[in-house]
């Protein structure tokens, strides 16, 4: 889709604008991930966030740009950016930047501000940001595929586009494939399979997905449970003729594996990235989230990796949620007293949820000072520098 951005804060769609312009919304020219005042308004007695030594005063934005590099270029906690970034209040959606676009490094009242520069310099910035208006319209046509990410979908996509989690007991009366067309034991794209079970819908699109391995604990009485299912999309089809139970349907994609029987089907789970990044606040998520699985590795987790935290949606878990990661600190023996003496927890790293699901998120590792293993905490970040 293509969005005309008014700098004054008018946006159109293209097709609206050939039509005469039937309707008009209030939207952001330019803009970087904002959070809620709840999120971004820093305490009266809060230090501002410390600017990078080498924090440049002009940045223009470049292809292949994260928000969280971009951050990262002015901050030494590059979370904390939503409380420097000069929000526009006459626009509706302050989610979008742009490749070309200029952000400058100014000040208002002695704390650190960046924003787009719309051809007025730091005085436009802050005049915008304080509730002023732009003195010169301008306009711009953009793609809105073309703004710059949180952060590069390529690193998560496996996990982002295929992959879920559900409770076991979910899976319970959920269709899936008994066999293909040819007597095939294996199928894929371009291919017929048939799958029992009701509730499939003639003409709708479908996923199909296998089991992964499932999340075991151990309770309070030392008997292991399933905590959650995952499943991992192996390819896409749209049901074309039902009779009784039983569905036909036509694999129009396959993804890295081919279809077996006994595979689930289930509606299409249309996951995006984020718009926003920001910290968690105090008591906003259930306490004591723990790094549970290390997606694509049996060892540790790096930078750029992706994990799974026991945390979900009825804990408060949220996609743009940024958690700080600590290492549990060993137990050792006191060499004088011999008593066994645990070492602090020690902080190794941030990372960000990007899909959520009831019990469990997937977060994305945005930095790590040292490999992070299954059992690391995750916890609110530190406000104080």
């Amino acid at each position: 889709m293509i969005m005309i951005n008014f700098f004054n804060g008018i946006n159109i769609s293209a097709t609206g604008f050939k039509k005469q312009v039937l309707a008009m919304a209030l939207c952001l020219s330019a803009g970087i991930a904002v959070v809620d005042v709840a999120h971004a308004a820093p305490s009266p007695n809060q230090n501002p966030p410390s600017l990078k030594a080498n924090a440049p005063h002009v940045y223009v934005v470049k292809r292949g740009d994260t928000l969280w590099d971009i951050a990262g270029r002015f901050l030494s906690k590059p979370w904390r950016w939503p409380e420097i970034w000069a929000s526009n209040r006459h626009v509706k959606n302050p989610h979008w930047i742009y490749p070309g676009d200029k952000l400058l490094l100014c000040s208002l009242n002695g704390r650190p501000l960046i924003g787009v520069d719309e051809g007025d310099g730091c005085d436009g910035i802050i005049r915008r940001h304080q509730g002023g208006t732009s003195l010169r319209p301008q306009v711009r046509v953009e793609a809105i595929g073309n703004t710059i990410p949180i952060i590069s979908s390529a690193d998560i996509k496996p996990w982002l586009e295929h992959s879920i989690i559900v409770s076991p007991e979910s899976l319970t009366g959920v269709p899936y494939i008994i066999g293909a067309a040819d007597n095939r034991v294996i199928t894929g794209a371009g291919q017929t399979v048939y799958a029992r079970g009701n509730g499939l819908v003639v003409g709708q699109r479908y996923g199909v997905y296998r089991q992964a391995e499932p999340y075991i604990f151990v309770d309070a009485n030392g008997k292991k449970y399933n905590a959650g299912q995952e499943l991992s999309e192996v390819a896409s089809a749209v049901a074309v003729a039902g009779e009784n139970e039983v569905t036909t349907l036509e694999l129009t994609d396959s993804y890295n594996a081919e279809v077996r029987s006994g595979d689930y089907v289930l509606p299409v789970y249309d996951a995006g990235l984020p718009l926003i990044f920001y910290p968690t606040a105090q008591n906003e998520v259930l306490a004591g989230g723990k790094i549970v699985r290390v997606q694509g590795s049996i060892g540790t987790a790096a930078v750029h990796g992706v994990v799974t935290v026991d945390r979900g949606n009825i804990d408060g878990t949220k996609a743009g949620q940024v958690f700080s990661i600590y290492q549990q600190g060993e137990t050792v023996r006191d060499p004088k007293t011999k008593e066994l003496v645990k070492l602090p927890n020690q902080n190794v790293g941030t990372l960000m949820i990007f899909k959520t699901f009831d019990r469990f998120s997937y977060a994305y590792v945005l930095d790590s000072a040292l490999p992070i293993k299954v059992g690391a905490l995750i916890q609110t970040p530190a406000i104080a520098e």
